[in-house]
């Protein structure tokens, strides 16, 4: 089951969002609006393998706005969002760009924050907008949604390097 406004509200007061910038503003009917910290570009090659053996996450450059606005040019960034999770054993997060970005020509792709993963959230956002787009320092972006889960295993990723 997915949480409504109601349940979202209750559970980011008890700490399953923090960071936030404005509650009221960023809780949705049926989610939670996640605005921007960082932008950073892309500076080399990353490498993924079966086993996170021989993973490498590429370095990248932290992008600085410009009075308080990003402008970016056709191309894919690592946006990092100003706001924490905390997720409990029994509830997962997706997320999807905000509609308002697709209508500007962009797009973000996520992984999904399994249960138990508490911590920052990274994401990619690319451009497809062949004049580019200006985002502005903590602007609403990416669309949390969460949803409870009967049955869970403790959470063993690696997020990093």
């Amino acid at each position: 089951m997915k949480l409504n406004k109601e349940q979202l509200r209750e559970a980011v007061e008890e700490g399953l969002v923090k960071g936030y910038i404005d509650l009221e503003r960023q809780l949705t009917p049926n989610g939670f609006d996640l605005t921007v910290s960082s932008i950073e570009s892309f500076e080399e090659p990353g490498r993924l393998d079966f086993t996170n053996e021989d993973r490498k996450i590429p370095e990248t450059r932290k992008l600085e706005p410009e009075n308080g606005v990003w402008q970016l040019e056709p191309g894919s960034y690592k946006v990092t969002t100003n706001e924490k999770v905390n997720l409990p054993e029994d509830i997962i997060a997706f997320a999807y760009p905000r509609s308002s970005l697709l209508r500007m020509g962009c797009t973000i792709d996520n992984g999904v924050w399994d249960a138990g993963y508490s911590g920052g959230s990274e994401f990619l956002l690319t451009v497809n907008n062949p004049e580019g787009v200006e985002i502005d320092e903590d602007a609403r972006i990416n669309h949390m949604v969460f949803e409870e889960i009967s049955e869970t295993e403790e959470y063993s990723g690696r997020y990093g390097s």
